[in-house]
């Protein structure tokens, strides 16, 4: 088991680039797969994640290229050109795979199976089930979690489905399967989730409309290959602007990160605390906006986080809590109850760890109060256990930046799977990573 010794710093500075965003090189894989012609994708996330969105494409006979490693060719077989597989195919760790290959899988020819690492097969999966049901897919779990088993060979027809719980992996589920449907598909969100889905398809040349909270998207549009550029991702983005907020010294900045307004909630939540980021040098020419960030030291007040930015700040909240420990004040979190079904429990893992560095706090049903320490260390030395969650502990390495000793965090292979290099960068900017095999016990 990995493990990492983080050192107390105080100063983050300089200039960095985050690796691909990992939700948009999923997604330019799968429809790349899908279409006509060859796509290229540039800023690919060479991740663990989107390597095994890749694999399973190449094993159903999708022809990848990758000329360099930030850079794919794919060559589409075009909407109904895949073929089976004679063995499940391993999403590993990524639970966006595994619920979007059920979307995309659910109007194929042929039988598939997923599958994925001890984490993922603990996730559930009805929630994207459920709805593909309703659309005519035959799909078998096993008590609501992997092996995710599709029948193939089924007709599938468009529906009108009210998402119970905003959730940007299942809207995506069910308007893939609505490539292969009859009719129209709908998707009602109760809230806003982030669109990357939406807007590759239109990159792609699919006709799909927005009124409202309702997303419509008419079965049977083939998908015409193209360009993607892959903008920086926010969530991996998120450790840094967290990071240059809370140290005590220093400029750092983050250089196009991809700015989609569903996307980045943890900009608005943290200058709503009053942290120093400003944005520069923004570009809209894409589907997908980016700018430069310079984030500079502030002292953070403690705030109550808007409803309506919890689901478009979903997986930064690990991060979020680091920052509300460092706050003047007292921060509280509702509406959150997703993070409970995420790579860990991760209320309830970011819980534990906060008390192991002592660090004031109350665990809630759906979120978090917690206590800030603005002045001094806000957090004391201690072990962490991530639980193999990769957010958990890079979440955990920045709060180096405002602790009194030593953090040793475990488990941590895992940051493989989203942040290829993300010790490495770290290290770059002021902290202080040193990654070591923890003893067998």
């Amino acid at each position: 088991m990995k493990r990492w010794q983080v050192t107390p710093a105080a100063r983050v500075a300089g200039s960095l680039r985050v690796p691909g965003d990992k939700s948009v090189s999923h997604r330019a894989l799968m429809l790349g797969g899908l279409a006509v012609g060859t796509t290229t994708v540039e800023g690919f996330l060479d991740s663990e994640d989107c390597l095994a969105t890749l694999a399973a494409l190449r094993a159903m006979g999708v022809t990848i290229e990758r000329p360099s490693a930030h850079t794919v060719r794919v060559e589409g077989v075009g909407l109904h050109g895949l073929r089976g597989v004679d063995r499940p195919l391993d999403m590993g760790n990524a639970g966006t795979a595994m619920r979007l290959f059920m979307g995309l899988l659910a109007g194929q020819k042929f039988d598939s199976t997923l599958v994925g690492d001890s984490s993922l097969m603990k996730r559930p999966m009805e929630r994207a089930a459920g709805p593909l049901r309703q659309m005519g897919a035959l799909i078998e779990t096993a008590d609501g979690k992997p092996p995710v088993r599709i029948r193939g060979g089924r007709r599938l027809h468009g529906i009108d489905f009210a998402m119970p719980v905003a959730s940007a992996q299942v809207k995506s589920a069910v308007l893939l399967a609505g490539l292969f449907a009859d009719g129209v598909t709908r998707v009602t969100e109760p809230a806003t989730t982030r669109d990357h889905t939406e807007r590759m398809l239109r990159g792609f040349g699919v006709r799909i409309e927005r009124q409202g909270a309702t997303i419509s998207l008419p079965g049977g549009q083939n998908l015409r290959a193209g360009q993607v550029a892959v903008p920086a991702d926010f969530s991996s983005a998120a450790f840094f602007m967290v990071a240059g907020s809370i140290a005590r010294e220093g400029e750092l900045v983050l250089e196009r990160v991809g700015m989609n307004p569903t996307r980045n909630g943890l900009l608005e939540i943290l200058r709503a605390m009053g942290a120093d980021i400003r944005v520069e040098l923004v570009d809209e020419s894409g589907p997908e906006p980016v700018a430069n960030l310079k984030i500079l030291p502030a002292r953070l007040r403690g705030i109550a986080v808007p409803r309506h930015l919890v689901p478009i700040a979903i997986d930064e909240f690990p991060v979020f809590f680091i920052a509300a420990a460092s706050a003047d004040g007292v921060s509280v979190l509702h509406g959150a109850e997703e993070l409970r079904v995420k790579e860990s429990d991760r209320l309830a893992v970011m819980a534990a760890g906060l008390a192991a560095l002592g660090v004031e706090h109350e665990l809630l049903p759906d979120g978090m109060r917690i206590v800030g320490r603005p002045d001094g260390a806000a957090f004391r030395g201690g072990t962490i256990d991530s639980h193999g969650d990769h957010r958990i502990a890079m979440s955990f390495a920045v709060a180096s930046l405002r602790a009194a000793a030593a953090i040793t965090i475990d488990d941590v292979a895992n940051v493989a799977t989203s942040f290829p290099g993300f010790a490495a960068l770290a290290n770059a900017i002021g902290l202080s990573i040193v990654e070591a095999e923890a003893a067998t016990p």
